[in-house]
């Protein structure tokens, strides 16, 4: 495990395309019961170089019901981003995840997470790989169907602060699926 772990911390495959460099941001742990799958890490977090240490991983773990000792220093929670590395800035956000990463790395990290009961398919580009076929149209789609992915699967818009007005359109999420999501966390994880 250790020779992969190394193999891809020291990944340089979409090099040229980074504008800040290779950083493959990623958190695995053998007993971890829960694997977040999300998009890619942004500026702050390549950084610092710890995940989701930023205003979305704040909202992330509002979301789950978990402080940051319990998303940190424990291994509840795998953290698998669709590109390991910060992709850049675009017109509106972030660029889209490389698409180097999944294919090469994904199936040799979950393979070393036999525990796993629940993943949290954050953002379209997870959700496209993930659930395939079994989406719906569009993310909010998918999203308001989450218990048809259930008990496996549930997807998550993305908790950017960017996606703000995608939440207030859409209060159904923090009435309706948040609920959901810390029941099942806690049950996961029981705390």
């Amino acid at each position: 495990m250790d020779k992969q772990f190394e193999e891809i911390r020291n990944c340089t495959i979409c090099a040229e395309h980074l504008p800040l460099g290779p950083r493959p941001i990623f958190r695995v742990h053998p007993e971890a019961k829960i694997a977040i799958i999300s998009q890619a890490p942004g500026r702050v977090v390549h950084l610092s170089g710890i995940a989701w240490a930023d205003q979305s991983g704040d909202r992330l773990r509002s979301w789950l019901g978990v402080d940051k000792s319990t998303f940190y220093d424990t291994p509840h929670f795998a953290i698998i981003p669709m590109g390991f590395c910060y992709p850049g800035k675009g017109k509106s956000g972030d660029l889209p995840p490389r698409k180097e990463c999944a294919p090469q790395w994904h199936d040799t990290l979950m393979n070393m997470l036999p525990n796993i009961e629940l993943k949290l398919i954050i953002g379209q580009y997870a959700q496209k790989y993930y659930l395939g076929k079994s989406r719906k149209k569009n993310l909010t789609e998918t999203v308001r169907t989450f218990e048809e992915y259930l008990p496996e699967c549930l997807p998550l818009p993305h908790p950017s602060p960017i996606n703000i007005r995608w939440r207030k359109k859409n209060e159904w999420f923090e009435t309706d699926v948040v609920p959901e999501i810390r029941t099942n966390v806690q049950r996961i994880i029981q705390i």
